[in-house]
């Protein structure tokens, strides 16, 4: 570290040319200022740091933000010398010149990570601040691109790819599209963009730029090293997911949906009369009386009391889904409007989408709760825990439509309590998960979890499962959420899992949509979370009276009730393995669905396989993605000794391989001998 009077005489150097911003070190971080601007270059880590950048004054430390108060205790040294400063924190160093251009080197070779580059010799720079008005700017961070550069992560999006170079993504919540700005690249460094802002982030072969649409101040989170370990050291900063509950781990039952008390327990009962594993069961929508009353309709589940005890006894676990919706009919509208509960508007009422609600023919104009709001969250968790919680005993929820689903979805109209639509929008479903998790803690309860159609950077924190949305139903869908999955995964959210079969259709009785589900199921068993959803044909219209066609494993005929039960029996006998891996989600921030290069790193090969992954350290899984497929070829990593999981047979890694796959069967591999009680 330098001394104040070495750092005094730099500073003076600096000040000697007018080109030359002005350079201190400050708290053991390293600011820079000029044109207006300071930047301010942090320790945040290990081997990490945060950069903030704002115009017109000092950097603001309290804004909405995926990063934990305090930063992890760090060793790192500043020194300014001759126009340039440096702040370096193990393997990561950070060179800012006198123009107030940073770079990011690693440590002990000094070869460049990522480095701002200008738009123009001229203006604009590498930061661009737009006035939109009352202190906020559209602001825009440019990066080099590298041309052998691959990129990962940024949440769960349906565009199949798992390397994102060259795309654009928008940075926007919405059904099956959940914007988490975080990268890993193949270059060796881990980039969260600490913003939740509306904008887009633009990875293009001639340079990356992230765009928030209006905020107060670029804030970026930056860490040198391998995937794995940046996924210890991004989880340390943002939050880990706590220990998956032991029944959550097993399978979970529901449809598009059981209206009726009486409708679900006849399908739980089934399940064990059978003899089949289920571990829960999802009450799902319009199981109220109206929506925003968050309690069950007494017409329809007349005593939810017996049917808890009931499950209870035969070992299932109820999931309630809950709606942060409010319809003008609840009871809690009134009070919520008055109190200033709800998502505001700039202009026009305070509604946010129109719903179908009982007791009305048509739709009505529903709002939103705000979740950012903490009286608002602890209003909301006091009827969820009177109506749920206290009597029944209830502890997992589903939560829907967390984007929040908006009708239309105009960001820039809203107002939160944590700050304007376009510059917190991205925020919200974390704070939805966030109402649950406390909640539930302070109601004395130790495990928890909710599932969520959407997420931010730091929902794991709050134990948050993630599913993706509302997707199709062939076979093309279900080869995109192997991406998606792997990408949500490197986004710090380890649990995920699909509606296994698709959402939207799937024909029971379809020998062509069987096979998807047949392959889909295999792929569910290896997933995170195992879960069987979907609205089946025949469907009916949206609305309070509605419910899919059946989706139990008896559904789909006898061939296809053999193979899923197998397969649920499977997922029974893993539970050990999927708690252990769990456990190091838990302890070490390290995902369950992993990229093979997450394990394999040296493997140049495994950073293009988009179509198969690791469960766990010890399991290879290639799911079956294209009909009336037979056989398939996988991928086997470099440096790993790889056993077929069916047939026993061994190969060495670094190659890929062709294996039987019939119907019954997904292509496994064990790595390194490891003892998986895969075989019945």
């Amino acid at each position: 570290m330098t001394s104040p009077a070495e750092n005094q005489t730099q500073v003076s150097l600096a000040q000697s040319s007018p080109t030359v911003g002005t350079f201190r070190e400050r708290d053991g971080a390293l600011e820079w200022s000029g044109r207006q601007e300071t930047v301010r270059v942090e320790p945040w880590g290990p081997d990490a740091v945060r950069v903030r950048a704002r115009l017109g004054g000092p950097v603001l430390k309290a804004l909405p933000g995926a990063l934990l108060d305090d930063a992890p205790p760090t060793a790192s040294t500043v020194e300014i010398d001759g126009g340039r400063g440096r702040l370096t924190v193990g393997a990561l160093t950070v060179v800012v010149d006198a123009e107030g251009l940073i770079r990011f080197t690693r440590t002990d070779d000094g070869e460049e990570l990522l480095a701002e580059e200008r738009a123009h010799f001229w203006w604009p720079g590498s930061r661009l601040y737009t006035a939109v008005g009352n202190g906020h700017h559209r602001l825009e961070q440019r990066f080099a691109a590298y041309d052998d550069e691959k990129l990962y992560g940024l949440g769960q999006h349906q565009h199949g790819r798992l390397d994102q170079k060259g795309l654009v993504i928008d940075l926007v919540q919405r059904n099956a599209e959940v914007g988490i700005p975080v990268l890993t690249s193949s270059r060796g460094y881990t980039l969260l963009w600490n913003n939740p802002a509306i904008g887009r982030v633009e990875l293009a072969h001639n340079g990356t730029r992230w765009v928030a649409d209006s905020a107060r101040q670029i804030d970026y989170w930056i860490t040198a090293g391998d995937p794995a370990g940046a996924q210890r050291r991004y989880s340390a900063v943002t939050g880990r997911t706590p220990m998956l509950p032991e029944w959550a781990a097993g399978f979970w039952q529901c449809k598009l949906r059981y209206r009726t008390q009486d409708e679900l327990l006849a399908v739980a009962r089934e399940y064990k009369r059978r003899g089949l594993p289920i571990d829960a069961i999802v009450c799902d929508f319009f199981h109220w009386t109206h929506l925003g009353e968050w309690k069950f309709d007494p017409k329809e589940w007349p005593d939810p009391a017996a049917m808890v005890r009931e499950l209870d006894e035969l070992g299932i676990k109820l999931v309630v889904s809950v709606w942060p919706s409010v319809s003008p009919l609840s009871e809690n509208h009134p009070v919520m409007e008055q109190r200033g509960y709800f998502i505001g508007t700039q202009y026009g009422p305070m509604a946010h989408a129109d719903w179908p609600d009982k007791e009305v023919a048509s739709t009505v104009q529903v709002a939103f709760y705000d979740a950012t709001n903490p009286e608002a969250r602890e209003f909301v968790w006091s009827r969820v825990k009177k109506n749920y919680l206290e009597p029944y005993g209830i502890t997992a929820f589903w939560l829907d439509a967390c984007e929040p689903e908006l009708k239309p979805g105009f960001p820039e109209n809203l107002r939160y309590w944590a700050g304007p639509g376009l510059e917190v929008g991205n925020l919200y479903p974390a704070e939805n998960s966030r109402t649950f998790y406390e909640g539930l803690r302070e109601s004395g309860e130790d495990e928890v979890i909710t599932l969520n159609r959407s997420a931010w950077a730091g929902s794991q924190r709050y134990g948050a499962a993630l599913w993706s949305g509302d997707i199709g139903t062939d076979f093309a869908t279900l080869r995109r959420q192997i991406a998606a999955g792997l990408n949500t995964a490197l986004s710090g959210i380890p649990w995920w899992n699909t509606d296994i079969g698709g959402f939207h259709g799937g024909d029971p009785d379809d020998p062509a949509y069987r096979e998807v589900m047949i392959r889909w199921f295999q792929f569910g068993a290896l997933s995170p979370l195992m879960r069987l959803h979907g609205f089946r044909d025949p469907g009916m219209p949206l609305g309070p009276e509605m419910t899919g066609g059946p989706n139990e494993v008896w559904s789909y005929g006898e061939e296809a009730y053999r193979i899923l039960t197998s397969y649920l029996r499977l997922r029974d006998r893993l539970k050990p393995y999927v708690l252990r891996v769990m456990r190091e989600a838990h302890e070490e921030g390290l995902p369950v669905m992993r990229p093979l290069f997450l394990e394999f790193p040296g493997d140049r090969a495994a950073w293009s396989v988009d179509d198969a992954y690791l469960f766990g350290r010890d399991l290879l899984v290639a799911p079956v993605l294209t009909a009336g497929a037979t056989q398939r070829t996988a991928h086997l990593p470099a440096g790993a000794r790889w056993t077929d999981a069916w047939t026993g047979r061994t190969y060495e890694g670094g190659a890929a391989v062709t294996v039987d796959a019939p119907l019954e069967r997904i292509p496994l591999f064990l790595r390194d001998g490891a003892a998986l009680p895969i075989a019945e």
